[in-house]
């Protein structure tokens, strides 16, 4: 009996092993997920988020929040998913906020324009 439980109990080992460093690995990734959705979050709020798209902004800062708790009860699985889903809100906003400001920029340019063209009509004739 003691031939056959050498080889077992090495390949327990190794399994205990394995899942150990699988583990401790863990936090590492998700570390660096959340921290790449905090500057995320940062990026859109200094792009006009909190005033073109508050909804998102909130959304996804309420989320980072969630994720840094999560974080720090070690549930590392639902901080990875609170990380994806803040960074995907805060690119929402960051998108709303740059089309709302391009769509100004271009409004501005519709009135230039339609005030030259008042000029230019008015100096022909």
């Amino acid at each position: 009996m003691m031939k056959h439980s050498k080889p077992w109990a090495l390949t327990l080992c190794c399994l205990a092993a394995l899942l150990t460093v699988g583990c401790s690995s863990l936090k590492t990734p998700v570390t660096a997920e959340v921290a790449v959705s905090k500057a995320t979050v940062a990026n859109a709020a200094s792009a006009g988020g909190a005033e073109y798209a508050p909804v998102e902004m909130r959304a996804a800062r309420e989320k980072l929040a969630l994720a840094n708790k999560a974080m720090a009860t070690k549930d590392y699985k639902q901080a990875r998913s609170l990380a994806a889903l803040a960074q995907a809100d805060a690119k929402l906003a960051q998108s709303k906020a740059n089309s709302a400001k391009a769509q100004t920029a271009a409004d501005a340019l519709q009135d230039d324009i339609r005030i030259l063209r008042e000029e230019l009509e008015r100096n022909n004739n």
